[in-house]
């Protein structure tokens, strides 16, 4: 018995209720066309999962056991909710932080409608095959032999490997650094990611057709959920628009440290925007291009206020929450900033910057790479390059 099996009973009895149910939501959405429906129903979730995944509980990540939890197991593996499968690169003793999941279905649906595949016709590269559900998805789509997915750790891309032969499917399962792609199989017609990058590699750009698509979550520290599709044009120019928000663990090669906040520094303020209004898409599409440094999370607190956390790379940090609103505008704000940096002061005067170009939506930003690894990004226009 393998990690992905146990009796053909037990099997049929917890997964099919679940999985249509969550086929039906995903459909209903919208987020599954018509289309890729057939290949979600014929490649199940649960199968490329390990026995052991973790849930997020008080302190941090907490195992769970399909065998000790059958059902807490069972509801992860359908729920519309990414599901983590390794922490800390699989090694023992770490500080618990996730570094490879499974992706949230309604993510996954999304970004495969993206990719606008016909069928069978297209070449498709992967970038970080995790599990290999992805994979799977594409190959009953497209065919083993037009599907070729990269992963840089050896023992997830075994275990891919073994679970895509368990599930009768054999793409192209490749150990290596997705940023270079996989040049030996070029040219492709579909480039897609599923980790965030901070610059879109030029491999992909240069291993792609004209008229191929790249579509590839990005990240800054401000934002981790920019989606972008790109369409490659003659003489190796990758361009498109931000369609969504789609996190993603990032590429290990773009993993950063940073150091520690000094709580000793604390200062307070009580001016700037609404921090709701700053973690709505359009301002953090803005925020990627002007606070590409600064990283930024956010929860709501009793009442409906939002609260956002601010980190620097060199110590600084900030913290703002919304006590009230008054009308459309901000209400009384509490602030404090810490370190060598006045982060809020930055956001602040980048969410001026915003409110004079109207506020843009998330989809007037767009982006421009080059085969050579050149990237810009624009608001309206590809001449107008804001970063």
């Amino acid at each position: 018995m393998n990690a992905v099996t146990g009796t053909a009973a037990d099997t049929a009895q917890r997964w099919q209720g679940h999985h249509r149910r969550l086929l039906d939501g995903l459909s209903a959405s919208g987020a599954l066309t018509p289309d890729w429906r057939p290949s979600f129903e014929a490649v199940p979730r649960h199968r490329f999962l390990p026995e052991r995944i973790w849930r997020y509980g008080a302190g941090g990540y907490v195992p769970v056991h399909r065998a000790g939890e059958p059902g807490t197991w069972w509801e992860l593996a359908y729920a519309d909710e990414p599901v983590v499968t390794q922490l800390d690169d699989g090694t023992a003793g770490g500080p618990g932080e996730a570094t490879s999941s499974s992706s949230m279905p309604s993510l996954v649906a999304r970004m495969l409608a993206e990719l606008e595949v016909g069928h069978g016709g297209e070449r498709v590269l992967e970038i970080g095959t995790g599990t290999g559900w992805n994979a799977a998805l594409l190959v009953h789509r497209l065919g083993d032999a037009r599907v070729v997915t990269v992963e840089v750790d050896p023992s997830l891309a075994e275990r891919a490997r073994q679970a895509l032969a368990s599930a009768g499917r054999a793409p192209r399962v490749v150990w290596g650094d997705g940023a270079a792609g996989w040049a030996r199989g070029a040219p492709y017609d579909r480039v897609l990611a599923t980790c965030s990058v901070l610059r879109v590699p030029g491999a992909w750009v240069a291993q792609t057709v004209p008229g191929g698509r790249i579509v590839v979550p990005l990240h800054r520290d401000v934002w981790s959920g920019g989606l972008v599709s790109l369409t490659v044009q003659d003489g190796g120019l990758a361009q498109g628009t931000f369609t969504g928000r789609a996190w993603f663990m990032p590429l290990r090669a773009d993993r950063l440290p940073s150091l520690p906040v000094d709580s000793a520094t604390g200062r307070r303020s009580a001016t700037g925007p609404d921090p709701a209004r700053i973690t709505e898409p359009g301002f953090c599409a803005w925020a990627f291009a002007r606070l590409p440094d600064i990283t930024m999370t956010y929860a709501d607190e009793d009442g409906g206020v939002r609260r956002v956390w601010l980190t620097g790379r060199d110590g600084s940090a900030a913290t703002a929450a919304g006590y009230g609103r008054t009308g459309d505008g901000c209400g009384p704000l509490e602030v404090w900033q810490y370190g060598p940096a006045s982060l809020w002061d930055r956001v602040e005067a980048a969410w001026r910057a915003y409110e004079a170009e109207g506020c843009p939506r998330q989809g007037e930003f767009g982006l421009t790479v080059t085969r050579d690894g050149r990237q810009e990004i624009w608001l309206r226009d590809p001449g107008r390059v804001i970063g």
